[in-house]
């Protein structure tokens, strides 16, 4: 299965420390990590504000995939990557999960500010 990493959802789980190969495999298996051209481009950017976002693992273990013409909010781009291929999404973006929710997509998203969770349509 592939997974989705959302900016806010790899911030979230950075933070909490969690250790994700451990808690996705659960959830997921081992996944296929994907990063939207775009959040990566967030995450290099907020990672010049604030260290420690581990962009060496993240970029060691993912995949960064070029957003298509025509989409240029990197949101639009995981929702229609996440529909494309019916893949799980890292995020605790509320609006998102909403949508990808609203699109038939799983979640997985950070919870009690320690452990994973996933959620179904």
């Amino acid at each position: 299965m592939e997974l989705i990493i959302d900016a806010c959802g790899w911030t979230a789980a950075i933070d909490a420390n969690v250790n994700l190969d451990h808690a996705l495999l659960p959830l997921v298996g081992r996944p296929t990590w994907l990063v939207p051209a775009g959040v990566r481009f967030e995450l290099q950017a907020l990672n010049a504000q604030r260290r420690g976002l581990l962009l060496d693992l993240l970029d060691e273990r993912a995949t960064v995939v070029d957003c298509p013409e025509g989409i240029s909010h990197p949101d639009d781009h995981i929702v229609s990557l996440a529909v494309s291929l019916r893949a799980a999404t890292l995020t605790v973006d509320r609006g998102l999960k909403t949508r990808l929710i609203q699109a038939g997509c799983p979640i997985i998203e950070v919870v009690d500010g320690h452990r994973l969770r996933r959620i179904d349509p």
